[in-house]
């Protein structure tokens, strides 16, 4: 039922039913943010997360029972990003969310050449400006609310200028991960950042489809 309402909320959702298959999955990489019960079969959540954090920065946010201080405290000294305690609300478990997001480092971070290692904290392409270090994204000074991978991915296009990048470049590059057949990770983010910049450009396509091969930003916005 919770996978079903952060889905509706925009959310990718990959369930796991213990602990095992959880840590297995985190540490699959290209998540953006991992919601870890105390109380699972096998593993327990705590296990899992100071095994999740010898290998991933993913952001976790832990589910606690209420009343359990030890089990929180415990959390966030082995580097959980947050808690909340069950019985919560869906939306409020939806704010917690997006305001670790916006305040964590990006999970995947975009590989780049040696030439590379200098580059400013902000990018600049036409109308759109990413400050990188603040993770801010702004089109004609409007600000963009982008997840993590969504403002990963909107910085490799605007390194790349007006070179077309394959699918499977942008998954090494903003998932940290080979793209697997069928597998539309890629895809379903940049349907989610199209939306969030048409909202903010008069539904300018300002990203286009190189069809059979990837995607790169218009140079003309």
């Amino acid at each position: 039922m919770l996978g079903e309402y952060l889905e509706g909320e925009g959310f990718e959702i990959a369930n796991a039913y213990n602990g095992e298959d959880g840590l297995r999955m985190a540490l699959g990489g290209g998540f953006s943010v991992v919601l870890l019960d105390i109380m699972m079969p096998g593993i327990g959540g705590i296990e899992v997360l100071r095994e999740l954090r010898t290998k991933s920065r993913v952001p976790v946010i832990m589910l606690t029972a209420k009343g359990d201080d030890v089990d929180r405290v415990v959390g966030l000294e082995l580097g959980a990003d947050d808690y909340i305690p069950k019985p919560y609300y869906p939306r409020e478990l939806v704010a917690r969310i997006r305001a670790v997001l916006r305040r964590v480092e990006p999970i995947a971070e975009v590989r780049r050449d040696t030439s590379d290692s200098n580059m400013d904290d902000e990018v600049v392409l036409g109308k759109l400006r990413l400050n990188t270090a603040r993770r801010v994204a702004q089109f004609d000074g409007r600000d963009l609310d982008l997840t993590v991978s969504e403002f990963n991915l909107l910085e490799v296009l605007m390194r790349a200028r007006e070179r077309a990048l394959s699918k499977n470049e942008l998954s090494m590059k903003v998932l940290g991960r080979t793209r697997e057949v069928y597998d539309r990770s890629i895809d379903v983010h940049m349907s989610n950042l199209r939306q969030k910049l048409q909202s903010v450009s008069n539904d300018a396509g300002l990203i286009e489809t190189v069809r059979g091969f990837g995607y790169r930003l218009r140079q003309d916005i």
